[in-house]
C-alpha cells in the first residue's frame, strides 16, 4: 500500500500540511470579513485613502481565500467553509466596529502578524513534505506581505 496521495506526497504530511491550511483559510477569512467592515465603516481625515487601500486588501484577501481553499482540495483535503468554525478555529478574532483609520490600520497589521507567523510555520512544514506548491503559495504570500506590513507601518510612524 502506497503512503503517497494522487500528487506524489506524503499522505501523512499532506494531511498535516492540509490542517494547518485549513486553521490559515479560518484566519484569512475572519480578516477578510473585518477589513470589510474598515472599509465599510471608515470614518476621518484619511477616509479616502483608507477606503480604497481596504478595498484592495480585502478583495486580495478574497483571492488567497480560495487559492487556500483549492491548495487544501488538490492535497486531497476538504476546505473548511462555515464561519461558525472560524471563529473557533481562528487566531484573528472578529473586530467590533471600527470607524477611525489609524485603528483600522493597527488591527490590520495584528492580523498580518499572526498570518505571517502561520505560513512561516505552514512554509517549513511544506518543505519538509517536497510540497513544493504550498511552498510556492507560501513564500509569494510572505514576500508580498512584508511590503504591506511596511507600508501600513509606514502610515503609523512606526
Amino acid at each position: 500500500m502506497s503512503n503517497l496521495n494522487e500528487i506524489g506526497l506524503n499522505t501523512e504530511k499532506s494531511k498535516n500540511n492540509a490542517e494547518k491550511l485549513n486553521k490559515l483559510l479560518a484566519n484569512y477569512s475572519i480578516f477578510y470579513q473585518n477589513t470589510r467592515g474598515f472599509h465599510w465603516n471608515i470614518k476621518g481625515d484619511k477616509f479616502f485613502a483608507l477606503h480604497v487601500k481596504f478595498e484592495e486588501l480585502y478583495n486580495d484577501l478574497k483571492v488567497k481565500i480560495d487559492e487556500v481553499a483549492e491548495r487544501i482540495l488538490t492535497l486531497g483535503y476538504t476546505p473548511e467553509h462555515r464561519y461558525s468554525k472560524y471563529n473557533t478555529e481562528s487566531i484573528i478574532a472578529e473586530s467590533e466596529l471600527i470607524s477611525d483609520g489609524l485603528e483600522a490600520v493597527e488591527n490590520i497589521l495584528n492580523a498580518y502578524s499572526t498570518i505571517l507567523t502561520m505560513q512561516r510555520e505552514i512554509l517549513d512544514l511544506a518543505a519538509d513534505a517536497n510540497d513544493e506548491g504550498t511552498v510556492a503559495l507560501m513564500s509569494d504570500y510572505i514576500q508580498q506581505q512584508e511590503k504591506e506590513v511596511w507600508m501600513y507601518s509606514s502610515l503609523l510612524n512606526k
